[in-house]
């Protein structure tokens, strides 16, 4: 496809229909979304470390009485979380399907010698023990990105590995504000940048479907030799009643919501977000 074709083609694709590419394995975005993590005057990736700290703080005050846990930790990234809830005495087990992250988090093991173990892996295809968790977490709204049938593999392997009792903690976007999350259409040409380290051409747009209130934001990324890669995310917003509906259909229970964890700031924080907590009853 030719550069000028990705500029005039903005059709609006068909309801989850994917990308041709993944931005998580690519060896360059990795390497960018690895800075973004550690940045801490960005909300980007992660959250900043005062809001990080502060979220952790409140997740194991929820299991007070409760000593050394054993902590999943889903979508770990470069185990911001994990080394708190290890330091706090706690075994944690962190997946991210990014190995740049996985290796930081690694090398910052070795120094601290905390009792986490890293895996470098899809959690979607992840195959934990049963009944081996006290807790597990899917931080920064990782829950809104899955696919409807995606969702379920997950649900279905957190309520498999937690222990009887044990706590799934998410946070997810609130479905209000909807229109307001779409971003315009953005065309950007660089020498080198986020998407390569070579030149390319961006088309950055954003589609609403508001009966399944979910948001798709696209990037296609075109080349100098004219090679196009699609990356699309589905971004899904959810609403207290149903996501009680998404976790009583795979057993879960004693559900409760939160949405005055973070502190306000834009449409993507304060009580824009929930948390959610329930249990393997």
């Amino acid at each position: 496809m030719k550069i000028t074709d990705i500029i005039l083609k903005s059709d609006k694709p068909v309801i989850y229909e994917k990308g041709d590419s993944f931005m998580w394995t690519d060896e360059h975005i990795s390497e960018q979304l690895l800075e973004i993590h550690l940045n801490q005057d960005i909300d980007l990736a992660s959250r900043k470390m005062s809001t990080v700290k502060k979220t952790a703080g409140w997740i194991l005050d929820l299991q007070r009485g409760k000593s050394r846990l054993k902590i999943l930790d889903l979508g770990c990234g470069p185990g911001l979380y994990s080394e708190i809830f290890a330091q706090k005495g706690h075994s944690v087990t962190g997946v991210d399907i990014s190995k740049n992250s996985v290796d930081y988090a690694r090398r910052k093991l070795e120094e601290n010698g905390l009792d986490i173990e890293y895996i470098n892996a899809d959690y979607l295809k992840f195959e934990p023990e049963k009944d081996k968790y006290d807790l597990v977490l899917l931080i920064y709204t990782d829950f809104g990105v899955l696919l409807p049938q995606e969702r379920d593999v997950l649900l279905k392997m957190i309520y498999k590995t937690l222990k009887p009792g044990g706590v799934f903690i998410f946070d997810v976007l609130k479905d209000s504000l909807i229109e307001q999350r779409l971003t315009p259409q953005n065309r950007e040409a660089a020498e080198s940048g986020f998407w390569k380290n070579s030149p390319y051409v961006a088309l950055s747009e954003s589609f609403l479907y508001m009966e399944e209130k979910v948001i798709l934001y696209q990037h296609r990324i075109v080349d100098s030799e004219n090679k196009t890669k699609t990356y699309r995310f589905w971004t899904h917003f959810f609403n207290q009643k149903t996501l009680k509906q998404i976790l009583e259909k795979h057993g879960f229970g004693n559900i409760s919501h939160r949405d005055d964890i973070l502190p306000e700031g834009d449409i993507w924080n304060g009580d824009n977000v929930i948390f959610t907590i329930s249990s393997k009853t």
